[in-house]
């Protein structure tokens, strides 16, 4: 264990941690944990734009990396480390590096094969500069060991925690209310949801996506364009961020969870639903294979319309099926890590180095 006066860390973070999505609200767990650890915390804001940047911004993040004080670890979140190679190799000079890596940027859905290895290549070398990778799921760690030139023992694995949820259920009638939790991007697959849903009218149902709609205005004006042409605008809403409050109700209200992700690093909103004890219908990417137990969901190949729309006809269709794969998603999730074991393996990384 490090000595008292060592026990500092600073966290370089794309533009606002109160952000919402769900590398955001990692990062902001994972610092109030180990806070409560006694780590002294220091959160360095590396400006806005991140992964899109331009040579000003990248200057900015570089002075602002390399300002931090030297003897202190520092731990850079990969939506900003993938695409500062050379200011990481800068102040890896001086500095500890510790690369976060939720999932790499190159494997984002709606890339072209240039940009694509763009990414690729300005992440290896970005992540060459780093001392150490934590990442958010073994699916990950592996990526990054095959496709990325990190070795595997300079690479940890701090799962996501999740909160224990109470949530009690009441039976009621009226539609079967479906959750939907991610920002609007293409790599989250609202249009294959929107389009499974769409054969579905013959049963009765309501859909609520909720996900910040700034990330990618054009994916969000696609999907509302969509939902209007299908004639579903009064069945499905898309709120946009919401309060921790407000989707705490959500998750409460709702009768099952879809995640129609083309890929995910971990998926934290789908480990989330299961800690409140919703059936989930998942796509085989991500831990969804490791978390989502066979009796407490479904799992369809990725990009898989048609295989998505059998899901959820079966589970709208059938409120006894819901609840017995409810009873086992609650079961679960009590196997699911929580945050002060995530803050462990951080706390075990920055303790060894």
């Amino acid at each position: 264990m490090a000595s008292t006066h060592q026990r500092k860390v600073t966290f370089a973070i794309p533009g606002d941690l109160a952000t919402p999505t769900g590398g955001y609200g990692y990062a902001r767990e994972v610092i109030a944990a180990l806070r409560a650890r006694g780590w002294e915390v220091e959160v360095v804001d590396l400006g806005d734009g991140f992964p899109h940047v331009d040579v000003d911004q990248r200057a900015q993040a570089r002075e602002r990396l390399i300002s931090t004080p030297e003897d202190v670890p520092v731990i850079v979140d990969g939506l900003a480390l993938g695409v500062l190679p050379e200011e990481a190799q800068a102040a890896s000079r001086s500095h500890c590096l510790i690369g976060l890596v939720h999932h790499p940027l190159a494997l984002e859905t709606g890339l072209s094969v240039e940009m694509s290895g763009a990414l690729r290549s300005s992440e290896t070398r970005a992540l060459a500069a780093t001392r150490h990778v934590i990442t958010t799921d073994y699916s990950t760690a592996a990526t990054l060991a095959a496709d990325y030139a990190v070795p595997s023992a300079r690479i940890s694995v701090a799962l996501p925690g999740t909160r224990r949820m109470s949530r009690l259920r009441v039976r009621r009638d009226g539609p079967v209310c479906i959750l939907a939790v991610g920002a609007i991007v293409p790599r989250k697959g609202y249009d294959l949801l929107v389009r499974a849903l769409a054969e579905l009218r013959d049963l009765d149902w309501k859909l609520t996506i909720v996900g910040d709609r700034t990330r990618n205005g054009e994916a969000a004006s696609e999907l509302d364009r969509l939902i209007n042409e299908l004639g579903l605008a009064p069945q499905i809403a898309c709120t946009g961020a919401v309060t921790a409050e407000s989707l705490d109700d959500l998750h409460r209200d709702a009768d099952l969870f879809v995640q129609s992700s083309w890929f995910e690093g971990y998926g934290m909103a789908l480990a989330d639903a299961i800690a409140y004890g919703l059936p989930v219908i998942a796509t085989q990417t991500g831990a969804a294979l490791r978390i989502v137990a066979p009796e407490a969901g479904l799992l369809v190949p990725p990009g898989d319309q048609v295989a998505l729309m059998r899901a959820l006809r079966m589970l709208i269709s059938d409120a006894t099926l819901r609840e017995r794969y409810a009873a086992a998603a609650r079961a679960a999730a009590q196997n699911l890590p929580t945050w002060e074991d995530t803050a462990q393996v951080f706390e075990q990384v920055l303790s060894s180095l």
